[in-house]
């Protein structure tokens, strides 16, 4: 299932039974962002709120958070278009005619990938420039109490480099008056890359932040794309048909045609202003930084708007279950690199880039060290502060089975890594902003040639005989 704009997407849910409209009046001002919180940490659905203390304009929030959602929006499996897109991404290389002839079905498919430009879009319903373009009037909340102000936080940024590389990425955006934003686009972001090189050129970064359209354009905002590869080419290989999009007005930029509201503008050179602090989704709130600015040149929206939020915090968040999404998605893709590894997990309280545990076929010594450090070599993986490997006979989605291993498995001194090398601006633990340690844990079982001088232990376990006969007397025990 593909949808054409956020509305579609709304109405779906509602039919499904997974939309709850709220009609009494909530403030923008942090009381939104209890009720998300509480919503998403129970599972419950997505929301609606229709009536936003001084404004006429509802916000829709919690459209991710459940990995049914997920699903929903991804139109299938996630493990289903990982196997897609690692077919298209390593193709066999045809020998014989009738090889050629099955591989034309693919370059159709990939034929159709491109976003395609039209005249005018619903986005472009209602133009405001200048003194009319005012921030303040959409319903943009505050989330929590010690927060520096209200930030947008479900904006799609479109970004392009002085040489025409793309890039389509979420980044919080700090209001601080109607017509300026905090552009807190990180140091190893794309976002970030792009303005540094118009800024080394004395020039402003044209810039667009799109809230609304198909929802799985917020997928692909946050999936960990090579530099400037267009992430709109990923949406629309998996709506299966090209994403509209129009020309801004007062940036040479094209975005969704069907999005609900785009603010245009430029990240202006060489000015830096103070943002932050936010309540961010390590669970604690990240400092204040010296940041760019992003000043608003026009906004254009629907005539009726609605407007998309997220809240970050303590996990389970919304977050949680869009990066699960890039476990599954990216792990095939992963395992074109090191194809040793089985399966991968990212727990949600190591808020992804803080743990993640991962199985491999061992085959030699030293063997896990070699994954960790090819993991840490990997974009946006050279963040993860701690690296558990484990034998392919574990199931890292169990953390019973997990911990036990990583608990019982290891010696310290021989078993764990410390390496150090850059660290997500985010973490708030490091002695250095940027640059910090990671740790990597080897859980595997030992061989002689590792240095384990012992015979490595028998582990408990029943008879599959017994098993089997207890299973088949298990109803007539009466037990749970």
């Amino acid at each position: 299932m593909s949808f054409r704009d956020l509305r579609d997407y709304l109405q779906t849910l509602e039919r499904l039974g997974d939309l709850r409209r709220i009609g009494v009046e909530v403030d923008w001002h942090l009381e939104m962002t209890e009720i998300i919180d509480r919503t998403v940490k129970r599972g419950g659905p997505a929301l609606l709120f229709e009536r936003v203390k001084g404004y006429d304009i509802p916000v829709a929030a919690n459209l991710f958070g459940t990995w049914e959602r997920v699903k929903l929006v991804l139109g299938g499996e996630p493990d289903d278009i990982a196997k897609d897109i690692a077919a298209l991404l390593k193709p066999e290389i045809p020998e014989t005619l009738w090889e050629k002839v099955k591989v034309i079905p693919k370059l159709a498919q990939l034929a159709n990938f491109p976003p395609r430009r039209v005249r005018t879009g619903l986005c472009k319903e209602v133009i405001l420039t200048a003194e009319k373009a005012n921030l303040l009037d959409l319903p943009i909340p505050q989330c929590w109490p010690k927060d520096g102000g209200r930030y947008i936080t479900m904006g799609l940024v479109f970004t392009q480099s002085p040489d025409g590389g793309k890039n389509m990425g979420m980044y919080r955006l700090q209001v601080f008056d109607g017509q300026t934003l905090g552009f807190h686009a990180q140091t190893h972001k794309d976002a970030r890359r792009h303005f540094d090189l118009w800024e080394r050129q004395g020039k402003d970064m044209p810039c667009a932040i799109v809230i609304g359209g198909d929802p799985v354009l917020v997928y692909c905002a946050t999936a960990p794309l090579p530099e400037d590869v267009d992430e709109l080419l990923l949406a629309g290989f998996l709506r299966k048909s090209p994403v509209e999009i129009v020309p801004c007005e007062t940036v040479p930029l094209e975005v969704p045609a069907h999005a609900e509201i785009v603010i245009e503008g430029f990240v202006k050179a060489g000015e830096r202003r103070l943002e932050g602090p936010f309540g961010d989704h390590m669970g604690v709130y990240s400092q204040e930084g010296e940041y760019p600015v992003f000043h608003v040149t026009a906004i254009t929206r629907r005539r009726d708007p609605i407007y998309w939020h997220t809240i970050v915090g303590k996990p389970i968040q919304e977050d949680y279950w869009l990066g699960k999404a890039t476990e599954r998605i990216f792990l095939p893709l992963i395992r074109l690199i090191l194809p040793e590894i089985v399966d991968m997990h990212f727990p949600p309280e190591g808020v992804f880039h803080n743990w993640c545990i991962v199985a491999i076929r061992k085959r030699y010594p030293g063997h896990a060290r070699k994954v960790m450090h090819g993991l840490w070599g990997m974009g946006q993986m050279m963040f993860t502060k701690c690296l558990v490997i484990v034998d392919d006979d574990c199931d890292v989605h169990d953390m019973r089975e997990v911990l036990w291993r990583m608990f019982n498995f290891i010696d310290p001194q021989r078993d764990v890594v410390i390496v150090e090398g850059p660290v997500d601006d985010l973490n708030f633990a490091s002695p250095l902003w940027r640059y910090g340690s990671k740790m990597g844990i080897d859980a595997t079982r030992k061989w002689r040639e590792e240095g384990f001088m012992r015979p490595w232990p028998e582990e408990v376990a029943m008879t599959p005989e017994v098993k089997a006969r207890i299973d088949a007397l298990w109803e007539r025990l009466g037990l749970p």
